[in-house]
């Protein structure tokens, strides 16, 4: 299972936002609907093994299940929809059990720490300043976590440091996030890049 965390730390807690100013009114809710994109669009598939988890605001978590996913179409707004969808259901979310808002969507009462705690597999910070991902080996069960168009926060980096089995960096530039997560999946796709 491949999963990725992406904090969004300007995104919505309510559903009252239009789905034609995502980069606006909506907290650059589109840096996010680009990742949720390309965590799990294919040519002409879904990724199944994959996990994305949208930290909104350290209020809410709404996640995305690969293998249950209906009604994800690769564009923004439709994804922006999915994610309202599930804030419309924010209510429903009692303590930090799951509420389904469509098919493979879901939310949860739980912030950056909480989701981080709740999650198995190898945590793995991407950062600019981390160590060169060509000099660490593919992790079977990859937990990628990575911010939106804002920095780590401190209290962020600083729980990273502790939680984190690796800081890595994906290339010589820094890259957006939704391109971070395409060059993770090649990464790990091409195990590491040895093979294709």
């Amino acid at each position: 299972m491949r999963q990725f965390v992406v904090l969004g730390h300007d995104a919505p807690t309510t559903p009252d936002f239009a789905l034609d100013d995502l980069a606006g009114a909506a907290g650059r809710l589109d840096v996010l609907c680009r990742c949720v994109n390309s965590a799990f669009f294919l040519s002409h598939a879904i990724r199944e093994d994959v996990r994305a988890h949208l930290v909104l605001a350290d209020s809410f978590t709404v996640t995305f299940e690969g293998r249950d996913l209906r009604r994800l179409n690769p564009d923004e707004r439709s994804t922006a929809a999915l994610i309202r969808n599930a804030l419309e259901r924010r209510e429903d979310a009692i303590g930090h059990q799951p509420v389904e808002s469509s098919p493979g969507v879901s939310i949860r009462r739980r912030g950056f720490e909480a989701t981080l705690d709740a999650l198995d597999g190898t945590l793995i910070h991407l950062h600019e300043d981390g160590t060169p991902v060509v000099d660490v080996e593919p992790p079977a069960d990859p937990v990628f976590v990575l911010s939106d168009h804002h920095d780590f926060t401190s209290d962020e980096t600083d729980l990273l440091t502790d939680r984190a089995d690796a800081r890595v960096r994906l290339g010589p530039q820094a890259l957006h996030a939704d391109h971070a997560i395409t060059v993770a999946h090649n990464y790990l796709d091409t195990e590491g890049f040895r093979s294709y």
